[in-house]
């Protein structure tokens, strides 16, 4: 869970320095009809971290159970690669984004509840609970730890790519 930890500090960091300096002009602008806003990404962010967090207790709470042994197996990097674009469930997406500074607040708020529930109920106990994902199915908590960096990442490449797409003025028909 450490390595997991580490990796959500790291692209944390790199997304908020990348953020935190942007025009809000910028911040809010879509790059293409259909398409999220650095804002709206962030925003999605947060809501999808929220989420983790109010599962993952949920499921603190239940027994211990353990996932099969071939669920272990699945990688959540794969949530990083954007080969395909992927639908956000309802329920994460981005409606109403709010500013960057109440957006980076928020985001901030959230991952720092996030590392202190891994910090109150550690590895072990992370490793005999089970989060139902909606596309990579059960997994554990230390996969979905690794899993909300692997998105967070997926979307840190999101962002770079709305923002050479604005400083371009190009429009992306893909």
């Amino acid at each position: 869970m450490k390595k997991a930890l580490n990796r959500l500090d790291s692209i944390h960091q790199k997304l908020v320095n990348i953020v935190s300096s942007l025009d809000p002009k910028i911040y809010s602008q879509r790059p293409a009809e259909g398409e999220w806003s650095v804002g709206e990404i962030v925003h999605h962010l947060c809501l999808v971290e929220g989420r983790v967090i109010k599962e993952l207790e949920g499921a603190i709470a239940q027994q211990p159970r353990r996932v099969s042994f071939l669920r272990r197996l699945i990688p959540t990097s794969i949530v990083s690669l954007r080969f395909k674009r992927v639908q956000a469930p309802k329920a994460v997406k981005p409606l109403d984004a709010p500013e960057r500074e109440l957006a980076l607040e928020n985001f901030d708020r959230a991952r720092n509840n996030l590392k202190t529930l891994c910090a109150t109920h550690g590895e072990e106990r992370f490793r005999n609970l089970v989060f139902k994902h909606p596309f990579l199915g059960e997994i554990d908590g230390v996969a979905t730890v690794s899993f909300v960096g692997y998105h967070e990442q997926r979307h840190y490449k999101q962002i770079r790519d709305v923002l050479r797409t604005l400083a371009n003025g190009s429009v992306k028909t893909n």
